[in-house]
């Protein structure tokens, strides 16, 4: 199994320390930076998974860090944990290029949990392509292969779709899809998942290799079908 790199840039010790404890418990390697420049001093020594990032730092912020990152052309993921918690400073972070956003003080199991969905986000966009049994998503044509045949989705339809299929028996709600899947400013609501997830139904409801099902109250979750031997 690999053992990701998580750089922590974090000017509190006390913090730092904290962090590095809870992750080396879940087994990830962890390296720590003072403040923006070290940290880029680190990307510069060292392979890099993702990155925790304070906003608040002496020398160099989070938000010129975080732009300096994707300015060199990295596409690390970027979970932001700060105290910072109005939408300003949410909407400046992801501006910047930060991935993901916690309020501190973070919850552990929720920080784990995040770090986890973004670098399995990583890893399937750097693959590009996703296979669930017979059925190949790839994301650069928006395509759908399913015997021998291929469909071309709509953009947002075919997001939904390689979302819940990345993560096979995973809830996702409305809210969170929208949040990840529909732009920042989007005025479109929740309904508007319920539209595409219905359009996908109606697209693959002869698909022998997963279905959509909705969790009542909750969102909807993509499952694997059970393949009878021939």
């Amino acid at each position: 199994m690999k053992l990701f790199n998580i750089l922590i840039a974090e000017d509190d010790m006390n913090t730092r320390k904290l962090m590095t404890a809870v992750l080396k418990s879940r087994g990830y390697n962890v390296t720590t930076a003072g403040n923006g420049e070290e940290a880029l001093d680190r990307l510069d020594e060292e392979h890099v998974d993702l990155m925790i990032i304070d906003i608040m730092m002496p020398v160099m912020d989070g938000y010129t860090l975080t732009e300096k990152v994707r300015e060199s052309g990295r596409t690390i993921p970027i979970l932001m944990v700060t105290a910072r918690e109005a939408l300003p400073d949410k909407v400046r972070a992801f501006k910047a290029g930060a991935d993901d956003y916690m309020v501190k003080p973070a919850n552990e199991e929720e920080m784990i949990w995040r770090i986890t969905a973004l670098l399995r986000r990583a890893q399937i966009s750097n693959e590009r392509r996703l296979s669930i049994g017979s059925t190949e998503l790839d994301y650069d044509s928006l395509s759908v292969t399913y015997e021998g045949t291929s469909y071309i989705l709509p953009q947002k339809e075919f997001l939904v779709l390689f979302k819940l299929l990345s993560y096979p028996g995973k809830i996702f709600t409305r809210r969170r899809l929208m949040d990840e899947l529909w732009e920042l400013y989007s005025e479109t609501d929740e309904r508007t998942v319920d539209v595409h997830i219905n359009r996908l139904r109606d697209k693959f409801k002869d698909n022998t290799d997963f279905e959509i099902v909705t969790v009542r109250g909750l969102g909807y979750k993509a499952v694997r079908k059970e393949q009878t031997p021939q």
